[in-house]
């Protein structure tokens, strides 16, 4: 792929950054089901010793996604970049307005985890300040959806944030999070290239950083890798520099940057 080339010959001054779910990951029914393989998890290790940084940017709390990936030698965003776990660090850094509100976002799903939401089989993750409701393989997806709008709506008038994925609602505290935050607090002064590779709408902000980090002269070179399903959505296409068919096609993009 020769839009990689300009990172894989100066890999001490580039940054990857890499969302889990739908990227590295191959999306589950269950997202505590998820796993990276191991051959995947094997070339982020080798990466993080060639490239300037190599980081995790996810959805999921920070520890959860080490977990998943399985390498403790990179970095990780969590819950859309509120918390950070830097490279073999115990304990993540959390934004404190972020888990302030905690307890009141925990509250407001504990209310509305009731009988009719079993019985629709719409599952409760907890994500510690965001939680998250999943209806992917409900035995009435539609059904399950309409229930889930009506606690978006509520939510909203609760004056919670709320944000849509692929047969998912996550709501979160009202504090400003996105992956482009991430990206920019883990970019350092001396990285000339980038590449962000992700599948779904919270992406697109971290593709939007790399394009502010050009316009901005602090980057020479962002590439953006769009992850294509069917359930994606078409910006991540048309926003991409490089468009592949799913984690296969995302394997095939880190066996490139693996090339010496």
């Amino acid at each position: 792929m020769e839009t990689l080339r300009p990172l894989t010959a100066d890999p001490a001054h580039s940054a990857l950054f890499f969302d889990v779910d739908g990227t590295l990951a191959p999306i589950v029914e269950r997202a505590a089901d998820a796993h990276v393989p191991k051959e995947t998890s094997l070339i982020l290790s080798r990466l993080s010793r060639r490239y300037a940084l190599v980081a995790c940017i996810s959805g999921r709390a920070a520890t959860d996604v080490r977990r998943l990936v399985g390498v403790g030698g990179i970095a990780y965003a969590g819950s859309h970049g509120a918390e950070l776990l830097e490279p073999n660090a115990s304990a993540p850094r959390i934004a404190p307005d972020f888990q302030e509100w905690e307890p009141r976002v925990k509250e407001f799903v504990s209310e509305r985890d009731t009988p009719e939401l079993r019985v629709l089989r719409v599952r409760i993750e907890d994500k510690g300040p965001i939680m998250t409701f999943h209806w992917r393989g409900a035995p009435d997806e539609d059904a399950a959806r309409a229930r889930v709008e009506e606690l978006a709506a509520e939510a909203e008038g609760a004056g919670l944030s709320i944000h849509w994925g692929r047969k998912v609602l996550e709501i979160r505290p009202p504090v400003p999070i996105h992956k482009g935050l991430a990206v920019r607090e883990l970019m350092s002064e001396s990285t000339r290239g980038a590449l962000y590779a992700g599948d779904d709408m919270t992406d697109l902000d971290g593709f939007a950083a790399l394009t502010e980090l050009v316009e901005e002269g602090r980057l020479e070179l962002a590439v953006r890798v769009g992850v294509l399903s069917d359930e994606g959505p078409r910006e991540i296409g048309e926003q991409a520099d490089i468009a592949v068919e799913g984690v296969e096609g995302m394997q095939r993009v880190l066996a490139e940057l693996d090339h010496e």
